[in-house]
């Protein structure tokens, strides 16, 4: 049975993560991408050491869920070398449930350690902590922040999903939120169109890769943002021809990247 979709209730301070899934065992990485899928997480899953580190250096995932027995070179080295220029959250999720095995990994990088059989529930609530810390987001004093440029300041209250813009509130749909707090916690990320796709519509939305809605959103929110009036380089949301959307920030979006569709204030489809 397919699991039921996450609500805004269930987690509203982390509209998306983007996990790496490191696992040989096709069966349960199945098992495992399907329960996290509609739970606010997008699932990119290698079977191999060889193949993982190269896909964690070209994108900047959230979290790394990473088994230790792997073909191609092993957990521990993996770790190790991924700790060499990332600090990305890293889950070892094993068989391997000896002490021995636990601290090595521990002192080799990884933040956290689940042993199989796990609870699929406890890896989803582990992961969102690792996340929420790293993102800043643990303690009672974050339930709002805000992102400063030199044209424009965005607050958020992802609590109550409401936001504002200079100080007044922006009207926005339930989808719009989950979009524009989804950009703004990965500010200066590109954030794939089918990310987004999976954020609103659960598990349907690998299914919806070719769905225009989410252009429509995005549409609206540049309206609602005012990026319409702005420069081209001075818009808060940008397209990157090829992978997605991001909101202005540090790393910037080099010009040449941006799609025609950004020059005229619309929005094209990217497919990720």
């Amino acid at each position: 049975m397919a699991a039921p979709p996450q609500t805004a209730a269930e987690a509203p301070d982390l509209p998306l993560i983007e996990a790496l899934l490191v696992e040989d065992d096709l069966r349960l990485a199945r098992l495992t991408s399907r329960y996290l899928s509609g739970r606010g997480v997008v699932v990119t899953h290698v079977g191999d050491g060889i193949e993982a580190l190269a896909e964690a250096r070209r994108h900047p995932y959230d979290v790394i869920l990473l088994d230790l027995m792997l073909p191609g070179k092993d957990g521990l080295s993996l770790c190790s070398e991924l700790r060499g220029h990332s600090d990305v959250p890293i889950i070892m999720v094993t068989a391997r449930g000896g002490e021995d095995e636990r601290v090595r990994g521990l002192e080799l990088g990884a933040d956290d350690y689940l042993t199989k059989p796990f609870s699929s529930r406890e890896l989803l609530a582990r992961m969102r902590a690792l996340v929420r810390r790293r993102r800043g987001l643990a303690g009672p004093d974050r339930r709002s922040f805000a992102l400063t440029w030199s044209n424009a300041q965005l607050e958020l209250w992802p609590a109550r999903m409401a936001a504002a813009l200079d100080g007044a509130p922006l009207e926005l749909t339930s989808h719009e939120f989950q979009i524009l707090h989804a950009l703004a916690s990965r500010a200066g990320v590109v954030v794939s169109r089918t990310a987004l796709l999976d954020l609103i519509h659960g598990e349907a939305g690998a299914e919806a890769a070719f769905d225009r809605s989410i252009d429509v959103h995005i549409s609206r929110l540049r309206k609602k943002l005012g990026d319409a009036e702005r420069q081209v380089s001075a818009r808060l949301i940008k397209t990157v021809r090829g992978r997605g959307y991001v909101l202005a920030g540090a790393p910037a979006v080099d010009g040449d990247a941006l799609t025609d569709a950004d020059a005229a204030g619309g929005t094209a489809p990217c497919r990720a």
